[in-house]
């Protein structure tokens, strides 16, 4: 049995770098639980310190501070930002390029390709904005806080994330995802809302400029060389623009982001940057280097080389900054009694707390309920209940709208009592609705049970659809257990006959077979011509030769159409077939192959042909046995 291992650590050469420490936090690429829940701790020590410093006995240190200037002048044109505003509207916008540009990989080559996974969490997020509003208003239908509905329409972003990776389920799968395109969509919607309804003034001549900058940032990808610095140059001109419009400018990032191309390497770049990384091995000198270093960055999309760079920085350092610098809430006696009794602050936390829980969570449930659209694997009612509840923190959005909607400061304080209330209210009821999800459905049984039952119209079946009984593998092409396994089948199956359903679903084990992902691909590529397991059996028999060219000859064998066999092993839609499989086994932690499940429960032990004919046998129902 195959078991996936950690993958070896890189070093960058024998020369040490500068700021090793610095750099091997910012740098470690760890997989989700590890580097998010490091980030999300280091989100909530900085959200301690501000509330500790904001609050601290006699001092009146943090505001002094987050509100001291800076000012840059050029030929004439100053710029004014505090440091707040330096944090809110500056740094942060780089926080949103870097989600925009993930958000873009996901509809482009991602699980939100598929349009029906696409558009729930687009009506979620609308719905998140509406239903709190529309509670926000009930409480404060009449007097003086009426305008501050827009408090509660917005989720923080990166409050979100942190708490998810904090309170949120071991393995999230797509959860993650869903609730990412749903708090941008979420955060657009809020801007658009400032725009309209709390800007006084809008400057349509920065906004031309900005919306112009928007194009040429479109058009960069077109220059043969230059696109970095071109991206650079031009983005600080969209965000100048935005901030001189009174547009709220983090929304250039998010616009910046989506207009950057991303897709899936091509062939001959590939090949082009192997053939160039071949030369200079040959002939090891700078220029080589350089051609070497240019063919492998061109051979992965500007997108996905932008993430992983700014990826750590936004994580690590920008988002406990930006805690710091808005998180420090006054809490004093008179303040907490009058927000007590005040309907503006209850009226802040019910449609934060309860409007966008009922908001997402029942926008889902009738989208799928009406078939208009369908959740990635792994995302279970109780999963995105406990996901929209944590949208209930609105930290960011809804304090910058209560200086605009709010003259009272009174009443701003009261208000700011009710944001952190519903924050930590949001964040409680979500740590509760997944545990208690884990209790209605443990882990530990979650293991046991196949995660998604056997679909005739997805899975790769062999044998009649309505057999009584199932035999389903998680199995590797590279894998050599997996190899012997399949004897074993061929055995089985014949015992049987009709009475039993093979399933093959993949489990690529990347860590150790790195011809695994891509036959897994292949093999669905065959499948989308009729062919999967003719094409199969020839990958299990050539395991040591699963390189491109090998793939590409054995469709070729087969009589496939070579062309539409490799257009498709690079489609997002291939991708996110083996990638919900992937998902499925690590919700039941299913991480070594050949794994089998009989009858929808996990097999242990041997898997020769006479054991796995026993065990098949026993799950028949006790009336048959």
């Amino acid at each position: 049995m195959t078991t996936a291992a950690p993958a070896a650590q890189q070093t960058e050469g024998d020369r040490p770098p500068r700021f090793p420490r610095l750099r091997a936090v910012l740098h470690q690429r760890r997989g989700f639980s590890d580097s998010e829940k490091a980030a999300a701790a280091l989100l909530l020590l900085a959200t301690v310190a501000a509330l500790i410093w904001a609050n601290w006995p006699g001092s009146n240190s943090y505001d002094e501070f987050w509100r001291s200037t800076i000012a840059l002048r050029i030929s004439g044109v100053t710029l004014d930002l505090d440091f707040r505003s330096l944090v809110n509207e500056g740094l942060m916008t780089l926080f949103f390029f870097v989600v925009g540009l993930e958000v873009k990989r996901e509809f482009t080559l991602g699980e939100l390709s598929i349009r029906s996974r696409a558009v729930v969490p687009v009506v979620a997020a609308v719905a998140g904005l509406l239903v709190p509003a529309l509670i926000f208003l009930a409480i404060n239908h009449t007097g003086g806080t009426t305008h501050a509905w827009g408090v509660v329409i917005s989720s923080d972003t990166a409050f979100l994330l942190g708490a998810l990776a904090i309170v949120g389920p071991q393995l999230p799968g797509h959860l993650r995802t869903f609730l990412l395109a749903l708090a941008v969509v979420d955060d657009i919607g809020a801007l658009a809302v400032i725009a309209l309804f709390y800007t006084d003034h809008v400057n349509i001549v920065p906004l031309v400029i900005a919306v112009l900058g928007l194009v040429v940032v479109w058009a960069v990808k077109y220059l043969p060389l230059g696109q970095g610095p071109a991206y650079v140059v031009i983005s600080v001109i969209v965000w100048l623009a935005f901030y001189a419009s009174g547009v709220q400018p983090t929304l250039g990032g998010v616009a910046i982001a989506l207009l950057i191309p991303v897709y899936s390497p091509r062939r001959m770049d590939v090949e082009r940057a192997a053939a160039l990384g071949r030369a200079y091995r040959q002939s090891p000198n700078p220029a080589y280097a350089q051609a070497a270093v240019r063919g492998l960055l061109g051979s992965v999309s500007v997108n996905e080389r932008l993430g992983v760079l700014y990826s750590p920085y936004t994580s690590f350092l920008i988002l406990p900054i930006f805690a710091l610098a808005n998180a420090g809430v006054q809490l004093d006696g008179d303040t907490v009694a009058a927000a007590v009794g005040s309907p503006l602050t209850w009226g802040i936390v019910a449609g934060l707390v309860i409007g966008k829980l009922v908001g997402i969570a029942g926008a889902t449930a009738a989208m799928k309920a009406l078939r208009l659209g369908s959740l990635a694997p792994g995302i279970t009612f109780g999963r995105l209940a406990g996901g929209a509840a944590l949208s209930g923190i609105g930290f960011t959005i809804s304090l910058f709208i209560i200086d605009l909607a709010i003259p009272d400061r009174r009443l701003q304080d009261e208000a700011r009592v009710g944001v952190l209330a519903a924050s930590l209210i949001a964040l409680l009821l979500g740590w509760a609705i997944f545990r208690i999800a884990d209790r209605l459905q443990p882990p530990s049984q979650m293991t046991q049970v196949l995660a998604r039952p056997v679909d005739p119209t997805r899975d790769h079946i062999r044998g009649l659809t309505d057999a009584p009984l199932v035999l389903v593998e998680y199995g590797d092409f590279e894998c050599p257990f997996c190899l012997r396994a399949t004897g074993s089948i061929d055995e089985v199956r014949a015992h049987f006959g009709d009475e039993l359903q093979y399933v093959w679903r993949h489990l690529p084990l990347v860590t150790v077979h790195q011809h695994a992902l891509l036959a897994a691909r292949a093999s669905e590529a065959a499948a989308l011509q009729g062919e999967f397991f003719q094409f199969a059996p020839l990958m299990f028999a050539h395991q040591d030769a699963l390189e491109l060219d090998d793939l590409l000859s054995y469709a070729n064998e087969l009589g496939l159409d070579a062309d539409r066999f490799e257009k498709d092993m690079r489609s997002a839609a291939v991708a996110n077939r083996v990638r919900d499989d992937q998902i499925d086994a690590d919700l039941m932690d299913v991480h070594s192959t050949p794994t089998f499940f009989i009858g929808g429960r996990r097999h242990h032990g041997p898997y020769d042909a006479l054991t796995l004919i026993r065990e098949i046998d026993e799950s028949r129902p006790a009336g048959e046995q």
